[in-house]
């Protein structure tokens, strides 16, 4: 019988320890920022009912949703004519449960059905795998990380400020120095469609106009014209393409151009607000410039995301000095709950992009060294008696914090110091014949070589500090 080559399913995969231990620097940065502003942690199950994730993203969506089957005979209550209606009525039959597609549903989920014990304003945090049955491609895969913080149950713009302020945080401790938060309002892009006269058509304004950095002005100015935008239309969107100067500039040039519309005034009236709750927080994010001089919070009147669920404020954040799309985005919905019948719900979020924070890291070597160090200190062990001495020793290391380990049997200090190197242990012990006799320990420091002789307390106190 042959041997079956191990595989793993395309669109998956393996993270050994050097990249785990990166991820975990990522992750406990995001957490121990999004909980010093209040939000909590929040975790849902890899399976959601199959019933709760469907209808919530589209026709596509739907089809990459990844479907379990049911357990036992799934074809046991299936006959010949439910075969015969075609796989989207087979599906309802063999499947009742679904991995989950993002942490959105998940999310309205969990606060319908804790609404009664859960505190509002509701913040948590999420930090899960989930799962889409996509194709797999570079930079796209079918099992992948996300990462949401929301508030719901709550109007207050004092969130989106707290997420301008949140993100601006996250990336300088990870140390990126040349980054955007981009900010734009719902009822700014539909401002814009009815002052040039196409009120309501703002979804295909907004599809053409967010490719400007792509395809050009004019590239815009033909696909507009190509969906049937009127020619006098498209030369009222001009002066959108040239807005410059300081965001309050370019807020006073919009007023002019949108303060008689409804939805205009208001976006701009809840950008102002945003914008002043971070002139009180004295916000870093809006007085940082980027080496191009331009701060690191810009108002983009052009930026379009999410035109199907958000209904207020809407962020996206790139890098600048790096080969990567948006790492963050996000926005305000005024009805997330109510796919489940608890309507009126406001909430405002945003997600990082792990894998491509972790991206932008790598190709820009921001990863601290003290983040691809697992243990600390090896010691090294020739025979039996030298192992006699190291075990207290080990364990005392680890009683004061250091992660630490013994070489678990005598070999030759190459194989030990080859070990130590290839795990990225920065200190190695030498307990040898000679430093039994003396009392001394030599400790190599394996970046520069240097060696030094210590009592064991005085290594520990050295080695814990």
């Amino acid at each position: 019988m042959s041997k079956e080559k191990p595989s793993i399913p395309k669109g998956t995969r393996d993270f050994g320890p050097a990249v785990v231990v990166k991820r975990n620097y990522i992750f406990g940065v995001i957490k121990r920022t999004f909980e010093k502003y209040g939000y909590l942690p929040l975790e849902t199950p890899a399976m959601e009912q199959l019933s709760v994730l469907t209808g919530k993203y589209g026709d596509e969506g739907d089809q990459l949703i990844f479907k379990v089957l049911n357990s036992g005979d799934f074809l046991s209550k299936t006959s010949a004519a439910d075969i015969a209606q075609g796989s989207k009525h087979m599906v309802r039959k063999v499947s009742e449960k679904a991995l989950r597609y993002d942490l959105t549903v998940p999310f309205a989920r969990f606060v319908v059905m804790n609404r009664n014990e859960i505190s509002f304003p509701f913040k948590r945090y999420q930090i899960q795998p989930v799962w889409r049955a996509d194709r797999p491609q570079r930079g796209r895969y079918r099992e992948f990380y996300q990462c949401d913080a929301d508030v719901v149950g709550t109007n207050s713009l004092l969130c989106e400020a707290e997420i301008v302020q949140m993100i601006d945080e996250v990336l300088s401790t990870l140390g990126l120095t040349d980054f955007s938060i981009k900010i734009n309002h719902r009822g700014i892009l539909a401002g814009i469609a009815e002052a040039i006269g196409e009120k309501g058509r703002e979804g295909e304004l907004c599809v053409a106009i967010d490719k400007l950095d792509k395809i050009g002005k004019e590239g815009v100015r033909k696909e507009l014209m190509e969906r049937g935008i009127a020619t006098a239309a498209i030369e009222k969107l001009e002066p959108l393409y040239d807005l410059s100067g300081s965001n309050q500039n370019k807020l006073t040039e919009l007023t002019n151009l949108l303060g008689q519309t409804t939805e205009g005034s208001r976006g701009l009236s809840d950008l102002q607000e945003v914008w002043k709750y971070l002139e009180q927080l004295q916000s870093k994010a809006l007085t940082t410039e980027n080496p191009s001089g331009q701060p690191r919070l810009q108002l983009d009147a052009t930026l379009a995301r999410g035109l199907s669920y958000y209904t207020g404020c809407i962020f996206e954040v790139k890098v600048n000095n790096a080969n990567m799309g948006s790492i963050s985005g996000g926005g305000r919905y005024d009805n997330l709950t109510g796919m489940f019948g608890l309507p009126g719900v406001s909430g405002v979020g945003f997600s990082f992009g792990v894998d491509r924070v972790y991206d932008v890291l790598e190709e820009l070597h921001l990863f601290p060294d003290s983040s691809q160090v697992g243990t600390k200190v090896l010691l090294v062990q020739f025979d039996k008696e030298s192992e006699q001495h190291a075990l207290p020793l080990l364990q005392q290391l680890r009683d004061a914090g250091v992660a630490s380990e013994l070489y678990p049997e005598p070999a030759k200090l190459k194989k030990q110091m080859s070990y130590a190197d290839q795990k990225r242990i920065p200190f190695v012990v030498l307990i040898g014949s000679e430093e039994i006799a003396s009392g001394k320990l030599k400790l190599r420091n394996m970046q520069s070589g240097e060696q030094q002789d210590f009592s064991p307390d005085d290594l520990v106190a050295y080695l814990a500090r």
